[in-house]
């Protein structure tokens, strides 16, 4: 019997971009099996397309859909689950799936109870990325393979449809597009939206042509925006709110010419799709280069020094000064050597 593999990762935009290799690398292994993912309704956008899976199944959390998921699951008599990253609610689905070979991910109580194998991240040392700690629980069913590069598939279509998106707004395709997302939701160290507004104004004075600064950060505040609009400047165009849905962001990003953006959702969909980026990072194991960086290799990563981060951060790094980290200087530098 062929395999029959199930990847769930229920979790954050970028945490299901690090499973995308998997699915790569499980079908190149198993070319006769058949892979699915188990995600939540909003992430399943990012693996559309995705030559390497042959379904998507989708849990909402905020609904009663336990059994219809668990009943989806029996239907499909998969052979192996993987649980990339550990739920409860995910664990017992499995088990009453039936899926004979389930793996996760840690030694919790509700894997032990429910007959789970196990990868053990050992404290995350050795610290590797994300994609490759994902990537372990592939192994575990035999796959071998050092290529962690996600991918993220767009249509020549949904492409065209960015465009159509963006001339609205008088963007147009020989533009030189820059998309700055200032936001993270809290999910990693940030610069204030003070420093933004002085990188904004040092890109502009950059003098590149067509120049087209884009704005996406949902969670802007209105004193920034309004500082923003009162350098009057029409090259930089807020569409913040006005994109429909997670794909429609996911096809506008695959036509930018550059993101820049902390270590959050959107700087790991540009990395996916290929697009040149600049990530800035903390030092600390768990938001540094090493365990988030921009994987694609026309991109740079900057981090905060170590020595910075000793001198300035409490010694257990749950107070960060990131802040001043890393400098404005170093970004424009990073997007002269990659809009060059």
């Amino acid at each position: 019997m062929n395999k029959r593999i199930l990847i769930v990762r229920t979790d954050r935009v970028g945490d299901v971009v690090m499973i995308t290799p998997m699915i790569r690398e499980i079908k190149k292994k198993f070319p006769d099996s058949f892979v699915a993912t188990l995600t939540n309704p909003n992430t399943a956008n990012i693996l559309t397309n995705n030559p390497y899976l042959d379904e998507i199944i989708t849990d909402d959390l905020n609904k009663e859909s336990f059994w219809r998921v668990v009943k989806q699951l029996r239907k499909r008599y998969f052979t192996d689950g993987l649980m990339v990253y550990p739920t409860e609610r995910a664990a017992y689905q499995m088990m009453l799936a039936g899926i004979k070979t389930r793996v996760g991910e840690g030694h919790r109580l509700y894997e032990i109870i429910s007959g789970m194998r196990s990868v053990d991240r050992h404290n995350y040392i050795p610290l590797k990325h994300e994609a490759d700690f994902c990537m372990d629980t592939a192994r575990k069913i035999g796959v071998k393979t050092d290529n962690l590069n996600p991918e993220i598939y767009v249509t020549e279509d949904e492409k065209k449809e960015a465009y159509q998106f963006l001339k609205s707004f008088d963007v147009e395709d020989k533009d030189c597009k820059i998309m700055l997302h200032t936001g993270s939701l809290g999910s990693a160290p940030n610069w204030s939206e003070n420093k933004y507004l002085v990188l904004i104004k040092e890109i502009l004075n950059l003098q590149i042509p067509n120049l087209k600064i884009l704005l996406t950060a949902m969670e802007m505040s209105d004193h920034f925006l309004k500082r923003v609009k009162s350098l009057k400047d029409n090259r930089i165009t807020d569409i913040a709110g006005k994109v429909g849905n997670l794909r429609q962001f996911i096809k506008i990003i695959s036509v930018m010419d550059l993101l820049m953006s902390n270590s959050t959702g959107p700087l790991h969909l540009a990395d996916a799709l290929d697009i040149k980026c600049i990530g800035i990072n903390c030092h600390r194991p768990m938001n540094s280069v090493k365990y988030w960086g921009i994987l694609n290799k026309r991109s740079i990563n900057i981090e905060v020094p170590e020595e910075y981060c000793n001198k300035n951060c409490s010694a257990d790094k749950k107070i960060c000064h990131f802040e001043n980290g890393i400098s404005i200087e170093q970004v424009i530098n990073g997007i002269k050597t990659l809009i060059n």
